[in-house]
Formats: structure tokens, C-alpha cells, sequence
């Protein structure tokens, strides 16, 4: 048998690499990976070489190609379409998306993630029948949506029997692929690079000229190959020196260019029409070409060194088509162009014709903007945004009249901004801007821009555009502007106390004032409850925040108010201190988005559910829903505070993790002007002191949480661990205000939660009788609802009271209970501290057996649970971005580590042990 790389010269490592990648496959295992290299090194060969290699595999085969022109998903559409078959075996969801990427079916724009999740799920079923492997070649060049599509592919890639091998040219700031294993090629030694060359010229070459091109070439096989072609052999010696200085790359693309100019003027024309269609469909070429009179088959005779014509247009090298491209005049491109858009059949190919007759334009023209336009139209229904950027921008610069020109230009910029080109977005605004035609236009401006704001960390930014294009909106769009006024209202909330000039009180002054609905939406309510919030205060809204909650939480309503306004909705239950009805809409608002496919919105939605779940002591589900957040993040790019990760870790007591988490939101929400975020870490810091009965940093904490009364939730979260630490550090003479404060909120509040709160924080302050009913009062009204942490809380408070009256019988009974419930939450900071009382009174404390979970790892530990909660593999895939496959990988690894044989026996297993998680 050869040895690994025998065909390829200095290459024995790098075949070795994807022999063992292979090998892998082969066994059942997943692999991606990614060859990065300069132009001409010799990636190509290697996937070529990894081809030859994979008998026994189906082979997948794709390459991008550089081109302005943007067709969203096309690259994957290449390289899934011999997989089709499989399409109708996907899930409902992941099929329908998958085929409106590709045009195959109608229906709404598919979020990109789901058609990632979709690709995931075709390639792990093809990989199941037979090994597959997937080639990209040139994949700094695939469309936008393809390239996302695939690197979220070989992040998940696991235990599916599929290979995902791309090969990038450098030097790139291509990232799509960041993450993926890699493999360097890098120059072939000087002994190989002077095989290559010997083998390559076969006249006599002097000794001299040898070494400079040896030198030159830097181990690059293609120049080694190219270079001396430059000048006849007798004429290196005494040119080679004077060579054009530059990147390799570049001067590979030189000699391709001069080669180019050397053909006879038919033969370039071909070349420049080839290298204008990017598809390299060999039967456009030709009508395109026989248009400008050329006889195809003697100008491919004539270039056939550097371009073939079989089944596809094929050039020996992508810098071929650069240099063809490069050496054609401006009139040359737009003749090609032309013929080109004059080939295709606009009832086939609608978009490709019209990116043509862009091309081929030398001045405005609005009927080719026209149809750009409804290109772009067609190209979002694909969900291919970057597609539709890039159509309307070129339809702007084509439109003549200055109104339509700024209306396009908006829609350019965006697309743009959907897409995450906020620098350009902000470019193509200016644009509009400066030829806005109306005040519509102009109020829209200002929400993009705001948009932009907070996008790139300027949240302050943002509420003073959002209410100059509001009031705008008032004459023009009476339900645009609600909606606009509660986009300002909601960005103030979460600026909160770092909001600027307008504040709370001035935006939500402007909209009480915004002209009603003729048909009022529950929108228009939350909009109304709102601003009687910031204006008027807490207790003056609660009536109309108790009638929003309920249409939010089981109003019919429409699936986009529910995606755009359930977030706030979660914000005004937790206001109101009602967990009940916070944690319908975290589930309703996670459901909905799963069910849409909306998967960028995920993360927020599973963090406010976090949340909700540690405040019902429910620590283990927390600790899998945080985790879920991280790997939704993950594959999804979204950056959001840590709230879930960070109320977790401060229950749980564990300091360290805690501290980041706390000093990391401190300084992002303090540099992008997130006040509400900075109040709720501080609340979450207070706790965390608390827990480890360090009560003067608490104080300090809770004091700076609590001092923005106007924010929402948090504040008066804090005043109850205010008057704690307080009464813990001997000064409860500060708790007095605090105390104030917290009873007229409970008292508007009016839940048990609340009341609660208020009753616990009473007795704190209180002595005798008064006290110890004030303690049995709140748990009384906590034992009412799912508020378990502060419910155990009490017990631990009240336990010590007793505690310190001596009643060491008495304190034990609820330090018991207390130690218990904290222990059995996973709350090791409260539980500890629970265990020292109740040592104090005498007792002897049991240690509880916390071996279930300890050996799972983190994911094993998800997806057990979901496995638990009776979730099959494809749900618990469609959860985590899996594929079937691998969750089975994983449970059976969870089997093996809990003793068990079934999935049945998941969820008793993990209910024996410990509540925490690794």
C-alpha cells in the first residue's frame, strides 16, 4: 500500500491528517475541518487527494466562486442537491425551511438558523446510510447565507459519519468558519520545491536562476509551476530580478494576465464572458458569447491552458477568472454583462438576468432598478438577507429620481442592518437621509437608526431618535407611531437610570399624548400601561399592567406582536412580583419562537426563563436552561447579558463565578448605557452576600440597586435584601425608608410574593409577638406560590430569630426545614449558612449524597434532562442544534455513566441526587 501523500509532493503530513479524518468517518464519528493556505499552495490537490481517498463514501463537492453577484444559499443548494431525497424526511419545521432557502417551496423567510439545523439534520441522515464527505473548496467565495450555514454546521458535526473539509484562501478576514479545526498548508520544503521545479522546466536552467525562482516561489507549487513561463528560459538570468515586487498571489495574477492579453481578441472575449457569470453554466457561455460573434469552440481551443469547456466552465486556477476579470476594460465587462443578460431566459432566471443588465448599465436606469427591486423581494423570501442588501443597493445607485433613490437606500441600509453591516447600513442611511422626500421616510430613518445605536453599543443614543420619529409618525401612521413610542418606552426601561436627555418621564409624557388607535391592539395597551408607569408611578399602573399580563399571557393574539412585545411583557410580571404569570409568558414567549424558527431571538427568551426557574428553586432546570442559552448563543452569534447565569450563581453561592459575572455586566451595561442591567446585577450581588452572610457588602450592594426606585423589578427585589443585610450588620436604623418603600409597593402589588417580602422584611425590624406573626405570616402567604428560594429563605430567617430568643427547639424546626430546601435546591450559599445555625442550636447535620450527576458533563447533563422531561432525540436535537445522531451518542454515554439501560429510567436516576449540576 502507497504511503499517505504518495502523488503529492512534500505533502506525506497533511494526507496523513485527512486519512485519519477519514478513518473517523468511517467509524462512525464526525469530522470538519479547515485547510487554510495562500493561493496556488496546494489545497485543491489535497481535497482531490481526500476525494481519491474516500472509497466507500458518497462525496459531496462544491466551490465558491468570486463574484459581486450575491445568490443566497446557492453554494449549499450545490452541494445538498444530490441529497434532495432526503428532504422529505426532515421535521415539518427544518423541511419547509430548508425548501424555501432553496426555492423549492413557497412560504415565509426561513430563519437562518433553522436552515442550518435542517442542513445539520440532511447530512446526518445521508451520513448515516453511507460515510459522507463534504468538499468546499474556495470557501472565502460561497454566498453569505452558505457560508453561516456550513460553519454552523461543523460546530454541531459529531457522530453522523460525515466529513466537512473547506479549504480558504489566505490572507482572509473570512470568519465564518471561526471555531472549526484547522490545518495550515504552508510551502513545500526547499528539496520538493526543486523536485516540482525540475519536473515542470525541462530545458536546462542555470544554477543561479533555479535558486532565485526557488526563493521567490517560497514553496508555492503553482508558482513554481507559473513563474517560469514568464520569460523564455533564456532571458530569467537576466529579467527574473527586475520582477514586479508584490504578494505572491499577485504575481501569479500577473502572469495569469499577461498570458490573457496574449491571446488572440475572440479568444479574450470568451474569457471575459466566462469570467462575468459566475455559474459557469457552459451553454450561456456560449449563446452569450455566439451574440458577440465568437466561435466558441476555436477560442476554447485556443485558451485551453487556462480554461476548459465540458460539463462546466472550468478555469485551471481562481486566479484565472480574477486576471480574465481584471484584464477587461469597463466597456469589455459591461459587453459581456450585456450578452449575458441577453442569454438568459427572465421566466428561468429572473434574478440572475436582472444582476446582469445592473452590470451592463453605464448610467441610471429605472427599469433594471425596478426589477433589482423585485429580485430583492425574491431573494428575502428565500431568507437571504445579504442577497437583499446587495440588490437595493444597486438599485439605489441605478435610480435616477433623488425621493426614490433615498426610499431605496433605506431599504438597502435595512437589509444591511439585518444582515450586521452596520457600517455600511450607516453609510446607505446617510444616502437616504440627505434626499429624504417625506417625513415618513424620515421618522423611519430615525427608528433604523436608532436601531444602529443600540446595535453597536450606544443604547443611550436611541430614545431620543425613537421619539423625534414618533411624533413624525403622529399625522402620517397613527398605529406606526404607538408602535414606535413603545419602541422608545421600551429602550428607556432597559437604559433606565443611564438614560439621557429624553428620560422616562418625557418619552412616556409624549406618548400618553399620541393619538389612540381606531382599533386598540394589546400593544396599545402595554404602550398606555407603560406610561402611566413612568409618569405617574407603581402603584398608579398596576390595574392596567394586571390587564396587559393577561392578554399576554392568554390573549389570542398576533405570533409577531407576541415575538416583538413578550420580552416586555416579562419585564412588567417580574415588576409586578408575580411569578406565576411571569413564568406563563417566558414559556408562551419560548414556544412561540421555537415554533417560528425565530432562533436569534431564543437566547433573551430562555434567559428571562432562567430566571423564573431559580427563583422557584428549581436550580438543576436553571442550570439546563442557562446552558441551553450558551449553546443558542453559540450558534447563533447573539451577545446579551448573562441575567440567567448570573441569578443562578448567586443563589448557588458560588462567589467566584458570581464576581465575573457581576463586574462583566457592571461594565457593559455602564459602557452601553444598560442602567436596568446594571441595577439587577447589583440585586443579584446583594443576594450573593447574603448567601455567604458577608451583610455589609450586601448592604453596599442592595443600596445601589435599590436607589433607582423608577426602574423595573430589581429595585424593590433589592430593598428586601437591603433591610436583610441591615439587620444582619447591626444598623437597622438604614432599613427604615427601604421598609417604606417595599410596603406601599407590596401593598399595590397585592401578591402573595410580595406580601411575602414585605411580611419577612417587617418582622426583621420587628421584636416580640409582633415579630414571630409577621414570620409566619410570610410563610404563610410564600407557601402560596412557587417562589421556593425566598419561601426557604424565610424559614432560615425566621429560624434564627428563634435562634437568638433562645429557643433552640423551635429554631431547629425551621432551620431543618430551611437547610433542607436550600440543600435540595442546589443553594449552597443560603444552605450553609442554614447547616452553621443550626449547629449552633445543637443539632448534628447529615450529609446529603450528591453522586447522581457529578460524572455528566455539562451537555450530558442537558440533555438528560430533556431526555427526562420525555423529549425524543429530533426535539432534543432541534433544541440544543444537534442532530439525532449525536444526542443518542450522548445518552448512551449518559447511560453508561448512571447505571442505567433506557431512557425510561432518566429521569428517577437524576432525581436521586443532588439538585447541582456540573
Amino acid at each position: 500500500m502507497a504511503p499517505a501523500g504518495a502523488g503529492l509532493v512534500g505533502r506525506r503530513d497533511e494526507c496523513r491528517v485527512l486519512d485519519d479524518l477519514l478513518g473517523g468517518v468511517r467509524a462512525g464519528r464526525s469530522a470538519a475541518l479547515v485547510l487554510r493556505g495562500e493561493a496556488g499552495i496546494g489545497k485543491t490537490e489535497l481535497l482531490n487527494y481526500l476525494m481519491e481517498a474516500s472509497a466507500g463514501c458518497r462525496i459531496v463537492r462544491v466551490a465558491g466562486i468570486q463574484s459581486e453577484m450575491e445568490l443566497s444559499y446557492a453554494g449549499l443548494h450545490q452541494l445538498c442537491s444530490s441529497l434532495l431525497a432526503g428532504l422529505d424526511h426532515l421535521p415539518g419545521p427544518q423541511r419547509d425551511a430548508l425548501g424555501a432557502a432553496f426555492g423549492l417551496r413557497a412560504g415565509i423567510a426561513p430563519d437562518r438558523f433553522l436552515v442550518g439545523l435542517a442542513t445539520l439534520s440532511l447530512l446526518a441522515d445521508a451520513g448515516g446510510n453511507q460515510p459522507l464527505v463534504c468538499v468546499v473548496d474556495d470557501a472565502q467565495w460561497l454566498d453569505h447565507a452558505s457560508a453561516l450555514t456550513l460553519g454552523f454546521v461543523g460546530r454541531r458535526l459529531l457522530a453522523e459519519s460525515v466529513a466537512l473539509v473547506f479549504a480558504v484562501r489566505e490572507p482572509t478576514s473570512y470568519e465564518m468558519l471561526a471555531g472549526l479545526p484547522e490545518l495550515p498548508v504552508r510551502g513545500l520544503p526547499e528539496r520538493d520545491s526543486r523536485a516540482l521545479l525540475d519536473a515542470a522546466v525541462t530545458d536546462p536552467l542555470d544554477q543561479w536562476v533555479r535558486n532565485r525562482i526557488i526563493a521567490e516561489a517560497g514553496g508555492n507549487p503553482l508558482a513554481l509551476l507559473e513563474l517560469p513561463r514568464r520569460w523564455a528560459t533564456t532571458e530569467l538570468a537576466g529579467r527574473f530580478a527586475d520582477a514586479e515586487a508584490g504578494q505572491l498571489s499577485t504575481q501569479i495574477e500577473r502572469e495569469f494576465v499577461r498570458r490573457i492579453e496574449s491571446l488572440p481578441p475572440q479568444t479574450r472575449s470568451l474569457m471575459f464572458v466566462a469570467a462575468a457569470e459566475p455559474v459557469g453554466n457552459v451553454e450561456l457561455l456560449r449563446r452569450a458569447a455566439e451574440r458577440l460573434g465568437v466561435d466558441v469552440d476555436a477560442a476554447a481551443t485556443n485558451a485551453s491552458e487556462l480554461m476548459t469547456l465540458d460539463s462546466r466552465v472550468r478555469f485551471r486556477h481562481p486566479l484565472v477568472r480574477s486576471a480574465a476579470y481584471r484584464v477587461a476594460s469597463s466597456k469589455d465587462r459591461r459587453t459581456a454583462h450585456r450578452a449575458l443578460a441577453e442569454s438568459i431566459d427572465p421566466d428561468i432566471d429572473p434574478d440572475r438576468q436582472a444582476w446582469h443588465r445592473a452590470q451592463a448599465a453605464t448610467g441610471p436606469d429605472e427599469d433594471v432598478a425596478a426589477e433589482l427591486e423585485r429580485s430583492a423581494v425574491r431573494a428575502r423570501a428565500r431568507g437571504g438577507i445579504v442577497a437583499v442588501a446587495a440588490l437595493l443597493e444597486r438599485a439605489s445607485e441605478l435610480t435616477q429620481d433623488p425621493g426614490q433613490r433615498s426610499k431605496r437606500a433605506l431599504e438597502a441600509a435595512q437589509a444591511k442592518f439585518q444582515a450586521g453591516s452596520f457600517g455600511s447600513a450607516a453609510d446607505l442611511l446617510a444616502t437616504a437621509s440627505a434626499e429624504a422626500p417625506d417625513e415618513l421616510t424620515r421618522a423611519r430613518i430615525d427608528v433604523l437608526r436608532a436601531g444602529l445605536a443600540f446595535a453597536q453599543g450606544r443604547g443611550m443614543e436611541a430614545p431620543p431618535l425613537l421619539l423625534a420619529a414618533a411624533r413624525r409618525l403622529e399625522q402620517l401612521d397613527v398605529v406606526l407611531a404607538r408602535d414606535t413610542y413603545l419602541e422608545a418606552v421600551s429602550a428607556v426601561i432597559f437604559s433606565g437610570h443611564l438614560a439621557r436627555n429624553p428620560g422616562g418621564r418625557e418619552v412616556a409624557t409624549a406618548a400618553r399624548g399620541a393619538p389612540p388607535s381606531q382599533l386598540p391592539r394589546a400593544t396599545d395597551e402595554l404602550l398606555d400601561a407603560l406610561a402611566v408607569r413612568l409618569t405617574d408611578g407603581y402603584t398608579a399602573s398596576i390595574p392596567m399592567i394586571e390587564r396587559v399580563l393577561t392578554s399576554f399571557c392568554t390573549g389570542d393574539l398576533p405570533t409577531q406582536e407576541l415575538l416583538r412585545w413578550l420580552l416586555l411583557a416579562g419585564v412588567i410580571a417580574a415588576d409586578l412580583w408575580d411569578l406565576e404569570r411571569w413564568q406563563m409568558v417566558t414559556t408562551r414567549h419560548v414556544a412561540i419562537i421555537r415554533r417560528a424558527g425565530a432562533f436569534s431571538e431564543l437566547p433573551l427568551a430562555l434567559d428571562s426563563s432562567a430566571v423564573v426557574h431559580v427563583f422557584a428553586g428549581e436550580l438543576a432546570t436553571a442550570a439546563a436552561v442557562v446552558d441551553e442559552v450558551r449553546t443558542v448563543s453559540t450558534a447563533t452569534g447573539t451577545i446579551q447579558p448573562p441575567f440567567g447565569a448570573l441569578a443562578l450563581a448567586a443563589v448557588r453561592g458560588r462567589e467566584r463565578e458570581a464576581a465575573a459575572l457581576i463586574d462583566a455586566t457592571v461594565n457593559q451595561g455602564t459602557l452601553h448605557g444598560q442602567g436596568l442591567g446594571v441595577t439587577v446585577a447589583n440585586c443579584h450581588h446583594a443576594v450573593l452576600c447574603n448567601g455567604l452572610a458577608r451583610y455589609e457588602e450586601a448592604l453596599s450592594a442592595a443600596r445601589a440597586a435599590a436607589r433607582y426606585q423608577e426602574e423595573f423589578g430589581a429595585p424593590r427585589w433589592a430593598l428586601a435584601e437591603l433591610i436583610e443585610a441591615a439587620a444582619h450588620s447591626g444598623a437597622p436604623e438604614v432599613a427604615g425608608d427601604a421598609l417604606e418603600q417595599l410596603s406601599e409597593a407590596a401593598r399595590a402589588s397585592n401578591t402573595d410574593w410580595a406580601l411575602g417580602v414585605e411580611a419577612y422584611s417587617r418582622a426583621l425590624l420587628s421584636d416580640g409577638i409582633a415579630a414571630e406573626d409577621l414570620y409566619r405570616e410570610a410563610i404563610d402567604r410564600l407557601a402560596q406560590t412557587r417562589v421556593r428560594v425566598t419561601l426557604a429563605r424565610t424559614h432560615l430567617l425566621y429560624g434564627e430569630w428563634l435562634q437568638r430568643k433562645n429557643r433552640r427547639v423551635d429554631a431547629r424546626v425551621q432551620l431543618t426545614r430551611a437547610h433542607e430546601m436550600l440543600t435540595q435546591f442546589g443553594a449552597g450559599g443560603f444552605a450553609e449558612r442554614a447547616r452553621r445555625a443550626l449547629r449552633g442550636t445543637g443539632a448534628k447535620v447529615r450529609e446529603r449524597n450528591v453522586a447522581s450527576r457529578s460524572a455528566l458533563t455539562a451537555q450530558e447533563a442537558q440533555i438528560a434532562q430533556l431526555a427526562g422531561d420525555g423529549l425524543t432525540n429530533p426535539e432534543i436535537g432541534a433544541r440544543l442544534f444537534l442532530s439525532p445522531h449525536t444526542v443518542d451518542w450522548h445518552l448512551r454515554k449518559v447511560y453508561s455513566k448512571l447505571g442505567i439501560a433506557s431512557r425510561k429510567e432518566i429521569a428517577t436516576r437524576l432525581a436521586l441526587g443532588t439538585e447541582t449540576l456540573t
